[in-house]
């Protein structure tokens, strides 16, 4: 009996124990290879495989770095996180899909030194480079997005298309190649719904071979607007440059030290009453047009740009003195 009793005692206790142990503590920078396993740790000795397999093992706020070249595959990002694969080749082909999808509350999502590409199959055509709906931050750096050539409102390098709060993002040293299809789509496309707030800052970013190279729509916001900066940026090879739509939401973009060129159509394309376009330092040539502004809009030079070569030149709503 009392043997029983000891016996009975201590499975108690030993359940008790595996009871109270924790759960596999994430890790605050985990690792992927192109010869990993995703049921590894995602340590640099154990890597992963792929994003979606090191995410779930990195704690908020940690990293996620390559060790090797490889294609790490799309992703979708629910927490705050930096995907950094410097000095190698970190690679996501996102064929009829999304590369990476930014989802989550007041998130800070960076991504840097990565090549997502959709494929460009008429078949299988790449969703978005990336969609942003829902966070804090979302920095870009260095990434080479192209070939995402779904139909509209799809077909973009990054899609940001928030419903609520106010999302910044910053975007610096990128490309954004060959995205769209036909007319439609675009480099980088600003799209916020409902009350959404958006603050994007481009800058020493190539957007060529897009329909669009940047596009900012606030037709569909009821929110306070959108708020651009561009510069030391390349927009062109496409149908058209800078394309600005606001409706009751305005959009504001600041154009400085930049290049828009090579578009069939034009170059910059303004329409709406609260869509304001200045521009500063830059030039816009060898478009079919070269400025455009309708319903209301206004594009605005500070008097040192350089308009010339286009079909049609266009002209400036009006002129402040170079600051």
């Amino acid at each position: 009996m009392r043997i029983r009793h000891l016996l009975a005692a201590g499975f108690a206790v030993a359940a008790a124990g595996f009871a109270a142990a924790p759960a596999a503590a994430q890790a605050t920078r985990t690792w992927v290879s192109g010869v990993g396993d995703d049921v590894n740790p995602c340590s640099r000795t154990a890597p992963c495989k792929t994003f979606a397999g090191a995410i779930s093992k990195t704690a908020a706020g940690g990293e996620i770095n390559c060790l090797d070249p490889g294609g790490y595959g799309a992703v979708t990002i629910t927490k705050s996180l930096t995907i950094d694969c410097e000095g190698t080749l970190g690679s996501a082909m996102a064929s009829g899909t999304t590369g990476f999808i930014i989802n989550g509350a007041d998130i800070v999502v960076t991504l840097r030194h990565l090549s997502v590409n959709g494929g460009g199959s008429p078949s299988m055509a790449g969703v978005n480079g990336i969609r942003f709906l829902q966070g804090a931050v979302l920095n870009v750096e260095r990434l080479r997005l192209s070939n995402f050539n779904a139909g509209d409102p799809n077909g973009n390098g990054i899609l940001i298309a928030p419903a609520a709060g106010t999302v910044i993002v910053n975007i610096s040293g990128s490309s954004l190649i060959g995205n769209g299809t036909g007319t439609t789509g675009a480099g980088i496309s600003v799209a916020p719904t409902a009350t959404a707030v958006v603050k994007l800052n481009i800058r020493g970013t190539e957007l060529t071979g897009n329909p669009t190279g940047v596009k900012i729509d606030t037709t569909g916001s009821t929110g306070a607007g959108t708020s651009v900066v561009i510069a030391d940026s390349r927009i062109g090879g496409g149908e058209n440059g800078l394309v600005v739509s606001a409706g009751a939401a305005p959009a504001d973009v600041t154009l400085g030290g930049s290049t828009v060129a090579h578009n069939r159509g034009a170059g910059i394309l303004a329409s709406g009453a609260g869509a304001s376009v200045w521009i500063a330092d830059s030039v816009v040539t060898d478009n079919k047009l070269g400025l455009s502004s309708a319903a209301g809009a206004s594009v605005n030079s500070y008097g040192d740009n350089r308009l010339h070569r286009n079909g049609a030149n266009g002209a400036f709503t009006r002129k402040a003195p170079a600051q």
